[in-house]
Formats: structure tokens, sequence, C-alpha cells
């Protein structure tokens, strides 16, 4: 039960990485994945494929395929409206920080 509570939390501040990278410049899901492995994030293909289609889905992340060494890669980049939310989210962030830090 605390597992599947804490993937709950957990997806949501992968999301923020994510937004936060896909600002900086298009990413692609290895490089994502290897990311969020040294924040201490456990992630699996199976699950971060899923949430960076679902963040495309939702208008946050535009995706472009790109050929990279004769295999098709897809990049993913963050739209405006996936900037403006990550605006949010980090004003959100600190504020709770704040709030809880020992």
């Amino acid at each position: 039960m605390q597992q599947k509570i804490m993937r709950k939390f957990l997806l949501g501040f992968m999301q923020i990485h994510i937004l936060h990278h896909a600002k900086e410049e298009p990413i692609y899901g290895t490089w994502m994945m290897e990311e969020l492995h040294h924040h201490g994030y456990d992630i699996s293909p199976g699950t971060l494929y899923p949430l960076l289609h679902s963040m495309e889905k939702s208008g946050l992340l535009l995706m472009e395929e790109r050929n990279v060494e004769g295999k098709i890669r897809k990049y993913y980049r963050s739209t405006p409206l996936g900037e403006e939310v990550l605006v949010e989210a980090r004003k959100k962030a600190y504020e709770l920080f704040k709030e809880i830090k020992e």
C-alpha cells in the first residue's frame, strides 16, 4: 500500500524533472531515465514512456522524431503550456519545501 502511494507522489516529482530538462533542451527517453536514476528515482521504460506520452497528450511536451545513426529517436521539448506549468510547480514545490523542512 505504501509503495502505491509513494509511486503517485514520485510520478508528480518526475514530471517536474521532465519539464525542467525538456525546457533546457530536447530530451529522449533513455537519457531521461538515466537522469532520473541519478536523482534516486527507480523508473522503468514501462513507466517512463507512458508518462512522456501522457504529458505530450496533455500539451506539456512536443515530440519530434529524429534519425540517429539509422534509428528513429523521439525527442521531447516543453511547450509554452509546459513551461507555464513548470513555473507554477516550482512555486508550489518551494512553498512546500519551506513548510516541511526540518
